[in-house]
């Protein structure tokens, strides 16, 4: 099957999830744990991953899924997966807890190490954004349907730049990276999908991901942008590789909207 012979029923999927964990964050009421990485776990994330899970297990039962809430699976068993589901069932956990509403479903398909399709769901504004390669991204809000774009600067050794930034990283540390560029216009959101998807659409130029994130954070948003004209890259300006290694750990990354201005000029300072 091809990717767009079911992108419906895998938007479907991630709706399913969405609503969930809607439910349970407008209740208020959810466990939370701190995984062996540090990093938080409630029980809207556990919820959401059965949900998509089983799901995609059943739309393609030929297919494996690989989860952040299930990611232990050996590098010796997945190095010969062609084609596997990627999935962070609630991107933006502390978004979540802290009640910003700025988190996410992902769910992005990989085929030889490249996303082909994917799906960024925002539970609480009931957008989506959706690409399949060589078809366009896509945003769609209720009843209505856009292709989206990402915005192309002029090329300019100083272009304007609106830098997507989140609401837990210090501003500084991403306005250092960028010390010799004048015009940064700032825009605050959480959740690292979410932040892509502004970049896709053209309502951010540029954001940059300084400290850990897994392959299952760049997946969707990485065909999305592409899609949309743009392009992720870790900050040595290199392409960001899928199912390649032993760790899911992704390096630094930027995402940017214009991939023909000298982004290794305008990074001027070491991250």
């Amino acid at each position: 099957m091809k990717p767009e012979e079911y992108v419906e029923q895998a938007i479907d999927i991630a709706v399913e999830a969405g609503i969930k964990i809607r439910d349970i964050y407008l209740k208020g009421t959810f466990e939370k744990e701190i995984k062996s990485d540090n990093t938080p776990v409630t029980s809207a994330d556990i919820a959401a991953h059965n949900i998509i899970t089983s799901a995609l297990q059943a739309l393609t039962p030929d297919i494996p899924v690989l989860s952040e809430e299930d990611a232990n699976i050996p590098f010796s068993e997945r190095k010969d997966w062609q084609r596997y589901w990627l999935v962070d069932p609630l991107d933006g956990t502390g978004e979540f807890i802290a009640g910003s509403g700025d988190f996410s479903v992902i769910i992005a398909l990989i085929e030889h190490n490249r996303p082909i399709m994917g799906i960024v769901y925002v539970p609480m504004t009931e957008v989506c954004y959706y690409a399949i390669a060589g078809l366009g991204a896509y945003k769609r809000d209720g009843q209505s349907e856009v292709r989206i774009m990402s915005r192309q600067l002029p090329d300019d050794q100083d272009p304007p730049l609106k830098l997507a930034v989140s609401r837990r990283q210090d501003p500084q540390s991403v306005l250092k990276l960028f010390s010799h560029t004048k015009h940064c216009e700032l825009i605050v959101l959480g959740g690292a999908a979410l932040k892509s998807c502004l970049v896709a659409e053209g309502k951010a130029d540029c954001y940059v991901r300084i400290g850990p994130t897994g392959e299952w954070d760049t997946g969707a948003a990485q065909i999305i942008v592409e899609e949309a004209g743009g392009q992720i890259m870790d900050i040595e300006l290199q392409p960001l590789s899928y199912n390649e290694r032993e760790s899911l750990e992704n390096p630094n990354f930027i995402v940017v909207g214009s991939p023909h201005l000298a982004w290794d000029v305008l990074l001027t300072a070491e991250s």
